[in-house]
């Protein structure tokens, strides 16, 4: 087993037993009590709000107005919703996150979320760590997330230069093209951080497929085989399952972005208890040629509020049926996101069986 794989391994193993069987977890989480959050919105009514993640304080702009319309595709994204920063205090712990000590994530890494709104909070407190995050939602969250950037600009610059000075896995090595446009930014306090992007994604009308297009990142380093990366190291969706309506076009999102990356497979799925990694070669189809790459499959992290238990068990059967499904145990996601709490996080790994 080769290292990438083993570490992989060892993760799945911390975060306890594969779920196999979507009423069983349903069952188990909502037969929990748990504490009222209502919708679950921090403050709907306030322009802004102030959070603070690792000791680094973020003001974020958000638009009540918005919120109360009537504008057709939703609007929900107009606000900053509680566990936003609760998970974005778990992933970007890279002393401690599973996926930093298991080097899953590392300096090179780049990132892709879904449904990001308005407040930036997750790009703004990962990104120092990793190589390039791309944030992804509709159009009408752009100017408040541009917005929100630039306004904390300052302080994902110190949150860059704490990480740096530490060393270790969260140290940040920055390419020529990065290292550029950091120079041109440095004179003006309000420019966003240089390695977060924003593009529009509908999930049932966009292509998620070339969602990296829209960076501007050298990739030879990360490329040995000299073939384009159209995939992302990590995906992540923070708060974006509460509609029926939307969890077969989200999910499909989902697996379409993880296909442009090679498939996990476990040593039992090998009969030569090796693994083997089926890589698509960028053709879309993660059952392509099988080859030995360097490259990691796409890992997935969802977290959600528990609200609807039917809302939760669609989206459950609907994902299980293109990936394989572990919920993070209590031990790995803490006190604030541990079941009982209100809060969920699971992660995804697309599955080998699937066209």
């Amino acid at each position: 087993m080769n290292i990438l794989m083993e570490n992989i391994s060892h993760l799945l193993a911390a975060l306890g037993p594969e779920i196999d069987d979507a009423d069983e977890e349903s069952f188990l989480i909502f037969s929990e009590p748990i504490p009222s959050a209502n919708l679950g919105m921090i403050d709907p009514r306030s322009p802004s709000v102030e959070i603070s993640i690792h000791d680094q304080d973020y003001t974020v702009h958000q638009s009540p107005a918005v919120l109360s319309s009537a504008r057709a595709g939703g609007t929900t994204g107009a606000v900053l919703w509680k566990i936003t920063p609760l998970f974005a205090d778990w992933i970007s712990a890279y002393q401690s996150n599973p996926l930093w000590t298991h080097s899953l994530l590392s300096s090179s890494s780049t990132v892709v979320e879904l449904g990001c709104g308005i407040s930036g909070l997750m790009a703004l407190t990962l990104a120092p760590s990793v190589r390039h995050y791309l944030t992804t939602d509709q159009e009408y969250v752009r100017r408040l997330l541009r917005q929100n950037l630039e306004t904390n600009a300052s302080v994902s610059a110190s949150r860059t230069t704490a990480v740096n000075s530490k060393g270790g896995k969260g140290k940040k090595k920055q390419t020529r093209t990065e290292k550029s446009k950091m120079k041109s930014t440095t004179s003006s306090a309000a420019a966003a951080p240089a390695n977060i992007t924003f593009t529009t994604l509908d999930w049932e009308t966009d292509l998620a497929t070339t969602l990296k297009d829209s960076i501007e990142i050298e990739d030879n380093e990360n490329n040995p085989e000299g073939e384009e990366d159209k995939g992302f190291d990590l995906l992540i969706s923070c708060d974006c399952i509460y509609n029926e309506a939307l969890v077969a076009p989200f999910v499909r999102t989902c697996a379409d972005i993880c296909r442009l990356r090679p498939v996990y497979r476990a040593p039992s799925d090998n009969d030569n208890n090796n693994i083997n990694i089926n890589y698509n070669n960028g053709t879309g189809n993660g059952n392509g040629n099988s080859s030995q790459t360097t490259r990691p499959p796409t890992i997935c992290l969802i977290a959600q509020q528990q609200r609807s238990p039917d809302v939760f068990e669609t989206w459950l059967r609907e994902t299980m049926r293109f990936f394989r499904v572990w919920r993070v145990s209590d031990e790995v996601a803490g006190e604030k996101l541990r079941v009982g709490s209100g809060y969920l996080v699971h992660l995804l790994l697309l599955r080998g069986d699937v066209a």
